[in-house]
């Protein structure tokens, strides 16, 4: 009964319903639905559960990964690295009304209706070895707003540090305007992400030889030359 448990559980779908849930498992193999429980849990099965992926059909996939996971992992000398990335249509929202304060005995409170003071869009540069961001938020999200915030990042990094910026391949971050303003400021070298990728997934698919002891990721904070800022 165990096996045939399994068998149904991974191969096929209920009818009426998306997944198995154990009441429905056990209507179906006239067993209680504490047994189903017990086999799911020794065979590690939750049917309720989902996890998305997608495969990234970039051509140039494993070149972008080995360049990006290597400026992660053994980042260039006098050199800072920076993950950016954009939130667009981020809600400004207030309470119709003020809350009233915390105080002893009761909690503070707020009203449960808002209203809407249009929209903002994030612009966000993390130093993954130092944990600091440089952070902007501005009204539209286009090539125009995409040149403000690299020109923030411009005036707020050292000087005499080169620039590599990983980045997804948004259409504002390739406007004949953006290239222009990258040809005067050789410092910025932006490094794209693979088409249609999860990063964490791409991460994962990095080659075996970005984890040898030359490619050591524990190491990235220590080799981080903190010095190149001062």
């Amino acid at each position: 009964m165990k096996l045939k448990v399994v068998e149904k559980t991974v191969k096929e779908r209920p009818a009426n319903a998306t997944h198995w849930s154990v009441r429905s498992m056990a209507e179906e193999m006239g067993i209680s639905h504490t047994s189903v429980q017990r086999i799911w849990a020794e065979h590690g099965l939750k049917p309720h559960l989902l996890r998305s992926f997608k495969i990234s059909n970039d051509p140039d996939f494993f070149a972008k990964v080995e360049d990006i996971v290597g400026l992660y992992v053994d980042p260039p000398e006098k050199a800072l690295v920076l993950s950016v990335d954009e939130k667009s249509q981020i809600q400004a929202l207030d309470r119709t009304q003020p809350g009233l304060p915390l105080k002893k005995g009761r909690a503070g409170t707020m009203t449960h209706d808002y209203k809407r003071n249009g929209t903002t869009t994030l612009f966000a540069a993390l130093d993954v070895a130092a944990g600091t961001v440089i952070g902007e938020c501005l009204a539209r999200h286009r090539a125009d707003e995409f040149l403000s915030f690299l020109k923030t990042i411009d005036r707020e990094t050292p000087a005499h540090l080169d620039l590599h910026l990983i980045l997804d391949n948004y259409a504002t971050h390739k406007t004949p305007a953006v290239k222009r303003w990258l040809a005067r400021h050789k410092r910025f070298t932006l490094h794209f992400t693979p088409t249609s990728c999860s990063w964490l997934n791409a991460r994962r698919a990095a080659p075996r030889r970005n984890h040898s002891p030359a490619h050591p990721a524990r190491n990235l904070q220590r080799r981080h030359r903190t010095q190149d800022r001062d």
